[in-house]
Order: C-alpha cells, then sequence, then structure tokens
C-alpha cells in the first residue's frame, strides 16, 4: 500500500542553520502518529515542506506517492494542514470562508460538506458571524475546518490545541478522532504530550533537526525502566528494608521505585512484618513525558 507520508533523506537549511538533517521519515494509511520535539527541533519545517510553503535542500517528500515538488497539485489536494498561527480572511463570515476555500480545490458545491464539518466543530451559531468578531478558540476551530473542507486523506494538525479552552479540545479530538477510524491519516504536533500519549499509536521525536526517536507509544513507553509506587503509610515511617527503594518523600507519603509488579509484593510483606498499615496506595506508570525527557536530555 502507497504511503500517506513518505520523507526521503530530506535536508533543509536556513543559512548556517540546520533546520532538517537527513530525516526519514514514512507514515502508513490510516495511522495517527505523532511528530514530538522542543520548540526549533524542526517540525513545523517538516510540516511546510510537506505542504509547499518551502523547499527541501535536497531528498524528497510525497504525500499519498505524489511528490510535493513534481506532483504537487495532486499533492496539495491530498493534504490539509491546520497551521500553528491564527491566520484567517476578516472580510468574509465563517461559511464563506470555508466556500471560498473549497473553491481553491475546484469544489463547486460543498455545502453538506461544510454543513457537517461546521457542526461536528460546534460552530453552527457562529456560521454566519463575521470572522473579525469570533475569539481566538473560535478562529482556531475554523482553521481546522477551512483544513477539512476538501476532504484530504491526510490531516496535519501543528499545535490545534494550543491556548484553546477545554470544550474546544474534546470537541475537536472528538471529530478527529472520527475523521482516523474513517480512514483518514492524522499527523499530530503538540507539547501537551498526554493528548499523544492517548491518541498517536506511533510517535517520532526530533531535536535539532534530526529524528531521535521513532517507535509505537506503547514501545517508547516501556522503554522507562521503573515503575512508582506511592504509599500513604500509618504510622508514617518506612521500614529499614524499604528505606533503598525511596526517591522521593512527601508530608505524608512515600514513593519507592519497583522494577516490576511482582515487588509490590515484598513491599507489602516488609509493610505487614513491621506492623505499618497501609492507608492508600498509588501505581504510578511512566508517561510520555518522562520518556521525552529522558530522550531529550541523553541525546
Amino acid at each position: 500500500m502507497t504511503a500517506a507520508i513518505e520523507i526521503r533523506d530530506v535536508s533543509k537549511r536556513f543559512g548556517a542553520l540546520t533546520a532538517l538533517a537527513s530525516i526519514d521519515l514514512g507514515i502508513a494509511q490510516g495511522e495517527f502518529f505523532g511528530l514530538l520535539g522542543p520548540n526549533g527541533a524542526g517540525k513545523t519545517t517538516l510540516i511546510n515542506l510537506l505542504a509547499g510553503l518551502s523547499l527541501a535542500d535536497s531528498g524528497t517528500l510525497a504525500v499519498m506517492g505524489f511528490d510535493v515538488v513534481r506532483r504537487y497539485r495532486d499533492a496539495r489536494r491530498r493534504l490539509g494542514v491546520v497551521p500553528q498561527e491564527l491566520v484567517f480572511d476578516p472580510f468574509f463570515t465563517v461559511r464563506e470562508a470555508l466556500t471560498i476555500q473549497s473553491g481553491y480545490f475546484g469544489i463547486r458545491d460543498n455545502r453538506g460538506w461544510i454543513d457537517e464539518v461546521i457542526h461536528h466543530l460546534d460552530l453552527s451559531d457562529k456560521a454566519d458571524t463575521n470572522m473579525r468578531a469570533l475569539s481566538g478558540g473560535m478562529k482556531r476551530r475554523v482553521l481546522v475546518a477551512q483544513a477539512l473542507v476538501h476532504k484530504p486523506p491526510v490531516i496535519v494538525l501543528d499545535e490545534p490545541t494550543a491556548g484553546v479552552d477545554v470544550a474546544l479540545r474534546q470537541t475537536l479530538w472528538s471529530f478527529i478522532r472520527k475523521l482516523n477510524r474513517d480512514g483518514h491519516t492524522i499527523v499530530l504536533t503538540t507539547h501537551y504530550l498526554e493528548e499523544a500519549e492517548i491518541l498517536c499509536s506511533r510517535i517520532a521525536m526530533l531535536k535539532r533537526g534530526a529524528v531521535v526517536a521513532l517507535d509505537s507509544t506503547q514501545n517508547l513507553l516501556n522503554s522507562v525502566s521503573g515503575r512508582r509506587l506511592k504509599l500513604w503509610l500509618k504510622p508514617n515511617e518506612l521500614p529499614p528494608p524499604l528505606q533503598p527503594m525511596q526517591i522521593a518523600k512527601g508530608e505524608k507519603s512515600f514513593t519507592l521505585k519497583i522494577g516490576d509488579y511482582a515487588e509490590i509484593e515484598r513491599v507489602m510483606a516488609e509493610l505487614r512484618m513491621a506492623g505499618i498499615a497501609v492507608q492508600e496506595l498509588e501505581l504510578q506508570q511512566p508517561d510520555l513525558e518522562e520518556v521525552f525527557m529522558q530522550i531529550m536530555s541523553r541525546q
């Protein structure tokens, strides 16, 4: 099957700055893929190359098998991009803006799909409102709608929930998940790593223009050794045999590092022998933020 996105040996420089260094990346059709990295890692540069807003110094990029330079019209029709910046035309209503966007792709009568997108993004009561009168969160919803108006099979979301409220996040992710279930490929960049952990099946991490990690989300989470066991005890003391496992102490709690689940029984046995009761227990799993920080610190 043709890859949704194929990036081969792509490099890009801006003067003395290497924004991307020999990037190789393939994203399968139907994936929900995360592209993560600190500011300046090259994420937006890579998206700009895919969207034709910039040209690579070397290498090739393709969307659904169409080279973004040689077959740029075919590639653009199959790609929808939600940019970070709030870019909008202040002279039109929401519905007019979406109708004009449809025209850019040669779609003459798109009213049915426009109405559906407006409904799913909770823009119905703003459909005939001028773009200038919308809040920042509403403008971002319109950006998402514009990226979807031509029904692209590949959708790139560049920080789509930056600075928006909880209601928009829930509405947006509900709709994007539906699109993904329907077969659309989703590529997400975000600094909200809990979003990427929940949504993305596979993740690439960039640093200084290079891919420093690429794996399934679960494998990345499993790469962090050790789990944590947080205990609230009565009396509030930790038996000496367990003290070497302690990695943190709160006012009323102890946090122990354990290698696997079997160690929980050993901890409980030591507490029973010491006559210490467990008032509350919390097993803390490694999260994507911890994985991200470890990978970034060692590269």
